[in-house]
């Protein structure tokens, strides 16, 4: 039989009650915004979105047109310098965003519709198709993306940015499936759930209303992690030279800086600001996507940065792991005399 000091609680963690406050999509949209990773990556991601609209439009040259300017470097004419042949890179550089961003978003929001239609149909049905289902999301997690790439966009040259993410896409959302499909098989025996079969609900009301609200953190988180993947796989295939991409994407610009040996002859603006560019970028989708690891898992967002008084009066900080014990606020006099208790053991076990 356990016992308890009198007046002392134990901080428990407790289930969110149904129909809270804190259980409303509002509250949780509120509670993700009021992060301060989640908000300096919208912040960040944007900027880029602005620019990827609007940024052919006031790019001050055509990317592609040849200057006397040849290797000139940041100025008030050109403020990210100029190409071996005169080209303006700032032009380049904000041409370039609007590809990098189709490519991304696209070919997430492919992956993430065909790894929610697979991982929860496989996770909710169960038995022989179910598991056919988790068959298939298994081979495509071994199907080799990039060299799949590179023969189609060869094989379809005029394809563009729309066959690239379509490729992309549909070779990356095995993992997303996966993930999906273990939390749909954890949630499908839950008391909600099953109250909502016993009340003769269909199929697809069951899955759309009960099921999916409890996994879009998950499918947020995926979605984020597949445009991130999308982004750095397309910067890499025109890095290394593929044909069949748009003409001034930020790989393309770092590829011909790498050719024309721009580090060598010391032309470091002709490749940083396209570095920069896909650093930035990378930085504001991992801060969204931390955001949302937060939000899924509160041991990540109370760890290290609340901090309590226990018994005695003193702060603590709390931990993984970690269980303060708390005095109530109306009995300072019982944690002072707790707190006196325990120096005398410590002055009579020092005196000993």
């Amino acid at each position: 039989m356990a016992v308890t000091a009198p007046g002392v609680d134990a901080v428990t963690p407790q289930e969110p009650v149904a129909g809270s406050a804190a259980a409303t999509p509002r509250r949780l949209r509120m509670r993700l915004l009021s992060n301060r990773k989640v908000a300096v990556g919208l912040a960040i991601l944007a900027v880029f979105l602005l620019i990827a609209i609007i940024g052919p439009l006031i790019a001050p040259y055509d990317p592609s047109q040849r200057s006397s300017d040849i290797l000139q470097g940041p100025s008030a004419k050109h403020w990210f310098g100029t190409t071996h042949i005169g080209q303006d890179i700032f032009s380049q550089v904000l041409d370039g965003t609007r590809s990098v961003m189709f490519v991304g978003f696209f070919a997430g929001v492919v992956a993430t519709i065909v790894a929610v239609l697979f991982g929860v149909t496989s996770g909710y049905l169960g038995g022989a198709g179910g598991e056919g289902l988790s068959a298939v999301s298994n081979v495509f997690l071994v199907i080799p993306a990039l060299p799949l790439i590179i023969i189609i966009t060869t094989a379809i040259p005029t394809g563009g940015d729309w066959v690239v993410a379509l490729v992309i896409g549909l070779t990356s959302w095995a993992w997303g499936a996966r993930v999906l499909r273990a939390q749909t098989l954890s949630l499908r025996r839950r008391d909600f759930v099953e109250a909502a079969r016993a009340a003769g609900e269909p199929v697809w009301r069951i899955v759309i209303f009960e099921i999916l609200p409890n996994l879009t953190a998950i499918i947020a988180s995926s979605f984020v992690g597949t445009v991130i993947y999308a982004i750095m796989t397309e910067v890499a295939l025109a890095f290394i030279g593929v044909q069949g991409l748009y003409e001034w994407n930020w790989g393309a610009i770092l590829y011909w800086a790498q050719s024309q040996e721009a580090l060598a002859i010391g032309a470091w603006w002709w490749f940083v600001p396209a570095g920069l560019a896909i650093a930035l970028l990378g930085t504001a989708l991992s801060l969204l996507n931390f955001g949302i690891d937060e939000l899924v898992n509160p041991r990540l967002r109370s760890s290290g940065s609340a901090t309590v008084r226990d018994y005695t009066g003193r702060k603590v900080r709390m931990r993984v792991g970690f269980t303060p014990v708390l005095a109530h606020r109306g009995e300072p006099a019982l944690a002072h005399a707790a707190a006196s208790q325990v120096s005398e053991i410590d002055a009579e076990d020092g005196a000993r």
